[in-house]
């Protein structure tokens, strides 16, 4: 049996005096915590938020989001005017898998009812999530380029939801911001009720 010689940089081992690793390239900008919060928003240069051209991509990790209300959607909104106003117009895709605990019921659907043809209304990130103590919701969003003043802004959302009946649901959304202004601002709230615990991340990645 024979091995080939593992070099590095085209050095044997023996010849290598240090090994350079690039640094990661995704970067924790702002955590918030909710507590009784009617909506939680980061706006560029607010509080140490950066929401610019400082990274082309954003994500945000969403950890055990719970509603003070039965059966509320977790949603979000774009500002292009640092946060005066969430109402940037969006078209999106909806479709989701689920699973009911007792396992009576399962399947996956396209939800019509959840996305977006050219509205400026909040876009639902997971729908019908449960108050009860155990239930809550989790996952994540990439956000492309916010602050191209040329393109539009595509984002892309999954999310793991357990709603009010105990389905467990499997939520993929995504879509774009019909503007070219830059985005500056985000802003994520329930549709009914405070966000009564939970905690959102946001993240910048480097280009490579």
């Amino acid at each position: 049996m024979t091995f080939g010689l593992v070099k590095h940089n085209n050095n044997s081992i023996s010849a290598i005096t240090s090994v350079g690793l690039t640094q990661g390239k995704m970067t924790l900008i702002k955590e918030q915590t909710a507590s009784s919060s009617a909506s939680i928003s980061f706006v560029n240069g607010s509080g140490g938020v950066v929401f610019d051209s400082t990274y082309p991509i954003y994500v945000f990790k969403f950890i055990s989001i719970h509603g003070a209300t039965d059966s509320a959607h977790f949603q979000f909104n774009f500002s292009t005017d640092s946060g005066s106003n969430y109402n940037v117009t969006k078209t999106s895709t909806h479709f989701q898998a689920y699973h009911l605990e007792d396992g009576s019921a399962a399947g996956t659907l396209y939800q019509t009812t959840y996305d977006l043809a050219q509205s400026s209304s909040f876009q639902a990130l997971s729908n019908d999530t449960g108050n009860d103590n155990d239930q809550s919701t989790s996952g994540s969003m990439i956000i492309f380029n916010p602050s191209s003043t040329t393109f539009v802004k595509h984002f892309l959302s999954r999310m793991n939801n357990t709603q009010r009946e105990d389905y467990q649901t499997d939520y993929y959304i995504s879509g774009y911001g019909n503007t070219t202004s830059a985005v500056n601002a985000i802003q994520f709230k329930f549709n009914s009720g405070n966000i009564d615990d939970g905690t959102i991340k946001l993240y910048g990645i480097k280009g490579s």
